[in-house]
């Protein structure tokens, strides 16, 4: 994986473009205003399925770096630098020798080596045995599985014992476990128990380190987790899923909670199909890793306004991700390690007792808001709002409308109305942008064109007296010869397109948007009506061209040259005539 890979793996094109534009759903995709033309009816689009944008008003489109070099106005190396500082990617390990697949497997090699012995130094430790066995009370399997360990206090135990094994200081600090102090090189943790984090295939790519009991300060936080590294991303990272994929798969469902420790005791008790985030921080790169498992999920974060907030924004993300989300509770505030120490069938039965996102949410606002008064009715109706917005599915949004309706003494008429004057107040966000405003492209009905024809069946009609020649950009050509060659409809990029992926998706993403609801017949009428108007342009050009040439021919004096060109002239225009 290159460094644009790498970004492009941490970075969503919503979350990239969100930061410029305010973003609102139309259906699996959201709009904006325009940032390159001064529109007034939103048609700028961004596709979270496919990963791409495109400026209807514009023709403009592509991925996160194209949209920031044209927002911007810099160059694409200024637009690695711009997007690598925002996805916490250090530039410069990619400029090393050695490549970056090579640094990620010496990597593994050392947080590999560093697991085990963190593994070694517990069985060593008899406080920090103590506290995993007696207080947390974890079986010697759980301890195994999740392959915990302890940090010592040393300065530089775990450091000096990797450099003896050939290792570089450079390579202990990007693993995150090695820093530079006053002293020199030293251990990042000190006294800590060590819970590796491990990728999907159970490689280890950092630590979670928890102070023990008794050893709490003022200044010394209760967790330290590795710090970002080419192998970690706490925005990606799903802890545990390695031991929890085959129950997700098995139960067709995923339960997400917020910490490690919850997932281990869960674990221990039986229910296997638990994961943890970096807090509750639910992002789309969470929520890809777990979708490629199970479309349901269901939360179980704190109940306070940290966890309502954060529920409140997976819901977004679990919108366009297409995931069924529910919602745990967990009486009394308290924490899922904290309810299965009690009693494990308490944890079960909260698990059983999950409720769709949407009723969970009438009922949590309706205890935070006085539905007697006025402005208690409007506080509440802006939340589950902002929320029922966000439902796709027709039916879905107006079943909720109606209990809303009923929940706050109003006629569904006037939710309705409120729900529309949210959707249709884009706002254009206070962006400076830093090029020019494109005019229109005049060729973007050719693209419209190849749209047609890419996505659906039924418009080979569409096709004849078009030739390759006729589309003067190289992309296009590409796709105009695979559609010839090729009958059938195109949901997404085959591999002979894979060089012009972005192009097919959004070819993909115009024939969605501008054809989708159209009948075969209304389709077939605009690609042959598309078609007349490439072949007129095309005659249009050819005849520009040989009169530029009949000048030059004439200034030449070349008769038998003038002679050939005026007939080619006369047939063109016969066939206009």
């Amino acid at each position: 994986m290159d460094v644009k890979e790498e970004i492009k793996q941490r970075l969503s094109v919503e979350e990239v473009v969100g930061d410029y534009l305010e973003l609102k759903r139309s259906g699996r995709n959201l709009k904006a205003l325009s940032p390159f033309t001064n529109e007034k009816t939103p048609s700028f689009m961004v596709s979270p399925e496919k990963q791409i944008w495109h400026d209807f008003s514009s023709n403009q489109g592509g991925d996160i770096f194209t949209f920031v070099m044209l927002v911007e106005g810099v160059d694409f190396k200024g637009a690695l630098e711009l997007l690598a500082r925002k996805a916490n990617v250090d530039l410069s390990q990619y400029r090393m020798d050695g490549g970056l697949a090579s640094k990620k497997k010496k990597l593994y090699e050392l947080l590999e080596l560093a697991t085990r012995y963190y593994q070694h130094c517990l069985i060593k430790n008899s406080h920090a045995l103590k506290y995993v066995a007696k207080q947390r009370e974890y079986k010697k399997s759980t301890v195994v599985d999740f392959r915990l360990g302890y940090a010592p206090y040393t300065d530089n135990g775990l450091t000096t014992f990797l450099l003896k094994k050939g290792f570089k200081a450079d390579e202990l600090r990007m693993a995150g476990i090695s820093v530079m102090r006053r002293s020199g090189l030293s251990d990042m943790f000190h006294g800590r128990i060590m819970i590796p984090l491990a990728d999907g295939q159970g490689r280890t790519i950092g630590f979670t380190a928890r102070i023990l009991p008794g050893e709490e300060s003022n200044q010394a936080p209760k967790y330290i987790n590795t710090p970002q590294t080419i192998l970690y991303d706490k925005s990606r990272h799903v802890f545990g899923l390695h031991l929890a994929k085959e129950a997700i798969r098995k139960q067709d469902e995923a339960i997400i909670v917020e910490g490690n420790l919850d997932v281990i005791a869960s674990h221990q008790a039986g229910v296997n199909n638990v994961v943890a985030t970096a807090g509750t921080a639910l992002t789309p790169g969470h929520l890809k890793q777990v979708n490629l498992l199970t479309q349901n999920i269901s939360l179980a974060f704190d109940s306070d306004d940290a966890g309502v907030a954060a529920t409140e924004r997976a819901i977004v993300s679990a919108q366009a991700a297409g995931v069924n989300l529910k919602i745990i509770d967990i009486d009394d505030g308290k924490d899922p390690d904290e309810i299965i120490r009690q009693d494990p069938e308490l944890w079960e039965k909260a698990i059983a007792s999950a409720r769709h996102v949407m009723p969970w949410l009438f009922e949590h606002y309706r205890k935070k808001f006085d539905l007697k008064s006025g402005p208690g009715k409007v506080s509440y109706t802006n939340k589950l709002l902002d929320v029922i917005s966000q439902i796709e599915d027709p039916v879905e949004q107006d079943h909720y409308i109606n209990e809303l309706a009923q929940i706050v003494d109003s006629t569904k008429k006037a939710i309705i109305q409120k729900l529309e004057t949210k959707k249709s107040k884009p706002v254009r966000k206070k962006v400076i942008i830093n090029s020019a405003k494109l005019e229109p492209d005049k060729s973007a009905y050719k693209d419209a064109y190849l749209a047609l024809n890419l996505a659906f069946s039924g418009l080979r009609d569409s096709l004849s007296d078009i030739e390759e020649e006729m589309f003067e950009k190289p992309w296009r050509r590409q796709v105009f010869s695979y559609i010839i060659k090729h009958n059938q409809p195109v949901n997404n990029t085959p591999k002979e397109l894979q060089v012009v992926d972005d192009y097919v998706k959004i070819l993909l993403l115009k024939a969605q948007e501008l054809y989708g609801d159209w009948t075969d017949p209304d389709r077939l009428v605009e690609a042959v009506g598309l078609k007349h108007r490439l072949i007129r342009e095309n005659k249009q050009k050819l005849k520009i061209e040989i009169r530029n040439k009949l000048s030059e021919a004439e200034a030449k004096g070349d008769n038998l040259r003038v002679s050939e060109l005026l007939k080619k002239y006369r047939e063109l225009l016969r066939e206009d005539a």
